[in-house]
Order: structure tokens, then C-alpha cells, then sequence
């Protein structure tokens, strides 16, 4: 079967939804917008609301505004949940290259032998000798020009590190012990820093390709931390654990450990200005705000 539809003209994208039952007070306006926004993006915001998805009519009181408030508050959602992450990550670098460094010396990640023994540890050095082959950060600069090393120090390193890469340099780490002084910086065991990390990591590319976080099941539930710190299991959505709701609890819970409260009042800040937008389509329960995790 070959695609054979045409492509639209921006008017015809605007008849289609009227066509199809979407209310459109102002034709100019959501013609605009679908000149910047792209029909088939906005498509992914108003598919809940077809009551019947085969013909794509729209449910009745179905308007453009209704959709593009959702688009917004996503757009948002996003640039929140980036600025958790970049904070989180910010502190996971530093606890990393503090742990090794204090312990095994400042080229800890040079020393094979602090990982595990199937995980491609020279592949991984040879990555990140590239990545400061190409740097253009000051720092590393300097120590190019100042020192005849492999690579800088540890907490040089961490500095050039993906949060993908930092999740597989922690994750691989050999010994059950790092991990743990590691994760313990946050009252978490390894196993679900670990899992939770691979998880942000793909957090983080939908994010940084602008993709949807509302109403999105991603791939795999990761690993809920069951038993430390004591409490917090509970306040997970534990029947539907592939939505961005259990994400956000485990943000807010880390967020605390670094910068108590603010985030998390900016996240219930966003809800408000957009009360159109219903949270359970991320998985969050109907108590939610009641929950001591959401609490100021």
C-alpha cells in the first residue's frame, strides 16, 4: 500500500478541522499557527479529543484554543522538566567524579579495574577522547596546552560528559560499594539510580528534540525505589508506571535534595495557568497535590 494523500494548503489544513467538528473562531489565527506548528505536530495534541478516530471527528466543544493550550502547556512542561534535569544532572557529575576521585585518585576513570569486566571500558575512554579532541571550553584548553595527560581529571572529565554517557560511567561502575556512596548522597540505593538515570537520559532527547512529554508512554517502567528512602513508594502511580507522572515524582524527590521546594511549586504553578489540561493523562492520580511528596 503506497501513501497517496496530497499535501495541504494551510486554508485546507484550517477547513479540514472545521470539517471535522473543531470549533475555530479566528481562521487567521490557526492558520498561523499551523504555518509555524506543522498540522501533523498538533495532531498528537487534539487525538483525545476525536470521539471517533477513523473519521477524526472531534468531540463536541472540541476548540483550536482547547488544543493549542495544551500544545503551550507541554512546550513549558518541557523547558521545566529540562531545568530539573540539568540541575539533577549538574549534581549526579559531581557526586560521580568526588566518590572516585577521593577514592581511587583523580584519573579513577582511566583505571579499567573499577569496572565491570564486559562493559567496553576503552571504547568509552577512546569516546571521550574525542570528545576533547573537539571541545572548545576553555578549561579544556588549558589543559591541553598545560598537561601531557590522556585525558584530565575526573572532575575535568565530568564537565563534557551526556547525561547518557555519565548514566553507562556510573551504572558500570564495578563495585556495588561506589554505587551506593554514590546514591546514598540522595537516601537512594544504586539499583534505582541507575535505572532511573538510563530513564532520564531518554527523558532528557525527547525533551531536547522538542518531542511530546503529555499523554506519552515511553518504553519501559524503570525501577522504583521499594525500600529507601522509606515513604516514597507509595506516592508513585504504580498502575500506570510508562507515563511521565512517576518521572516527575522522582524529580520532585531529588529536587528536595538539592534545592528544596522550588521546582515542585513551579510544576503545580504550571497546572494552574492551564486548568484545561487534565494531569491524568501523564498518569497522575486525582490526589496528587494531597500527596506528601507534592507538598511545600
Amino acid at each position: 500500500m503506497q501513501f497517496t494523500k496530497p499535501p495541504l494548503l494551510f486554508d485546507a489544513q484550517v477547513d479540514r478541522l472545521v470539517e471535522r467538528g473543531m470549533e475555530i473562531d479566528d481562521r487567521e489565527r490557526a492558520r498561523r499557527y499551523l504555518a509555524h506548528l506543522n498540522y501533523y505536530r498538533l495532531a498528537a495534541y487534539w487525538l483525545p479529543f476525536e470521539q471517533d478516530h477513523p473519521t477524526h471527528r472531534f468531540r463536541p466543544d472540541t476548540t483550536f484554543d482547547l488544543v493549542l493550550d495544551h500544545y503551550v502547556f507541554d512546550r513549558e512542561l518541557r523547558l521545566l522538566v529540562m531545568d530539573a534535569i540539568e540541575r539533577i544532572e549538574v549534581s549526579l557529575r559531581t557526586g560521580w567524579a568526588y566518590t572516585l576521585s577521593h577514592s581511587y585518585g583523580p584519573h579513577a576513570h582511566l583505571k579499567k579495574e573499577l569496572f565491570k569486566a564486559k562493559w567496553p571500558h576503552e571504547k568509552n575512554i577512546v569516546m571521550l577522547e574525542k570528545t576533547i579532541r573537539q571541545s572548545s571550553e576553555v578549561f579544556i584548553r588549558h589543559f591541553r596546552e598545560q598537561y601531557d595527560e590522556r585525558l584530565p581529571p575526573v572532575w575535568v572529565i565530568c564537565e563534557v560528559m551526556t547525561i547518557g554517557q555519565l548514566s553507562k560511567w556510573y551504572a558500570n561502575l564495578r563495585h556495588g560499594r561506589d554505587r551506593n556512596a554514590i546514591a546514598r548522597r540522595y537516601g537512594l540505593d544504586e539499583v534505582n539510580l541507575s535505572s532511573f538515570l538510563h530513564h532520564l537520559s531518554i527523558v532528557r532527547n525527547h525533551c531536547a528534540h522538542h518531542a511530546r512529554l503529555w499523554n506519552r508512554s515511553f518504553p519501559f517502567s524503570w525501577k522504583l525505589p521499594r525500600k529507601t528512602p522509606a515513604g516514597l513508594y507509595d506516592k508513585f502511580n504504580h498502575e500506570d508506571g510508562k507515563r511521565l507522572y512517576n518521572t516527575l515524582v522522582m524529580m520532585a524527590y531529588l529536587m528536595d535534595q538539592i534545592n528544596p521546594n522550588t521546582w515542585k511549586s513551579r510544576l503545580k504553578a504550571l497546572f494552574e495557568k492551564y486548568p484545561v489540561v487534565q494531569p491524568r493523562f501523564m498518569g497522575f492520580p486525582e490526589n496528587w497535590q494531597k500527596l506528601s511528596v507534592w507538598k511545600v
